[in-house]
């Protein structure tokens, strides 16, 4: 009997409850189905199911040796998708979820590559801060930013999403810079009010002691690029994304603080609903995500900010 088959079969009649359904799925008759089976056992020389007129049941074994054929069936499609893929065309329409400032500043350019390289394949972009359900809003792949708490999610890190303390050149010229991050406290703060602790800023030291600056904001806005405005016409000291504030610190428009302290580091990562079955045009899509950041990203390379 062929192995691999029978190795599906025995998963089949698991996950359906009966010989009867897993002959099913394979074309052939119950009887045969529980051939595979048996076939199985006697090799192993180990009970795998226990069988009654009504149910199959697992035994302690039979419960190890699922798991693990679950896994090399898995692996077996993954391969046989990978090898088509690259024989394969993108087609359909691509729905891509993203945070709006990141996608505005960042994806276009991306998506132009993408579209060009696919022309079967149109693209359709849900720009929003708040948290979508992938399924519900029949999203295909979404770039979410921290840290992530689905396990039904699977997620692929494409960058790093480093945080900087900045000002104007302006601003401190009137008021001065920081030199502990306590200094912070008495200053006008500009912060994200989406984010989880909006008021809390966290730096560490050479030491590796966190330093939390909380309280009051001077400005807080749910758009980082409008804090961006504010901090570059010099309202204050600004805590966000170098994917942000990378280019204007590479131009020199805004100054990085507190250079003996670390900010927090997050992680940028693409998100889909199963590891199983993902399309061709999601695939390619993260490919080309994943090549267009990775660890020293474009924005963190222009502002030096790479360690």
């Amino acid at each position: 009997m062929d192995r691999l088959t029978s190795l599906g079969v025995f998963v089949a009649a698991v996950e359906e409850g009966s010989f009867a359904a897993a002959a099913r799925r394979f074309g052939l008759s119950a009887a045969m189905a529980g051939k595979h089976v048996s076939a199985i056992e006697s090799e192993l020389n180990a009970r795998l199911l226990q069988r009654t007129t009504r149910r199959l049941s697992l035994t302690d074994t039979g419960q190890t040796y699922y798991e693990r054929c679950k896994q090399i069936l898995e692996a077996f499609d993954e391969a046989n998708r990978e090898a088509s893929d690259s024989q394969g065309t993108a087609r359909g329409v691509l729905r891509v979820a993203a945070p709006v400032t990141f996608g505005a500043m960042h994806l276009g350019e991306v998506l132009a590559r993408y579209v060009e390289d696919h022309p079967q394949v149109n693209v359709e972009v849900l720009l929003g801060d708040r948290y979508v359900d992938l399924i519900e809003a029949g999203v295909d792949v979404a770039i979410r930013i921290g840290r992530l708490q689905d396990p039904a999610l699977v997620t692929r890190r494409l960058a790093p999403c480093r945080m900087v303390v900045c000002a104007s050149p302006a601003y401190l010229e009137r008021h001065g810079a920081p030199r502990k991050p306590g200094d912070l406290l008495r200053a006008p703060r500009l912060a994200f009010s989406e984010a989880v602790s909006a008021g809390d800023w966290t730096l560490f030291d050479a030491k590796n002691r966190a330093h939390i600056i909380d309280g009051p904001c001077r400005i807080a806005a749910n758009n980082t690029q409008m804090l961006l405005a504010a901090a570059l016409a010099g309202a204050g000291i600004a805590y966000g994304p170098s994917f942000v504030f990378g280019e204007h610190l590479r131009r020199g428009e805004l100054v990085p603080l507190l250079p003996a302290y670390r900010a927090t580091e997050l992680a940028i990562q693409a998100v889909y609903p199963s590891a199983r079955r993902i399309p061709l045009k999601v695939r390619r899509f993260v490919d080309y995500l994943t090549e267009a950041f990775g660890d020293e990203p474009p924005w963190d390379r222009m502002a030096k900010l790479h360690r």
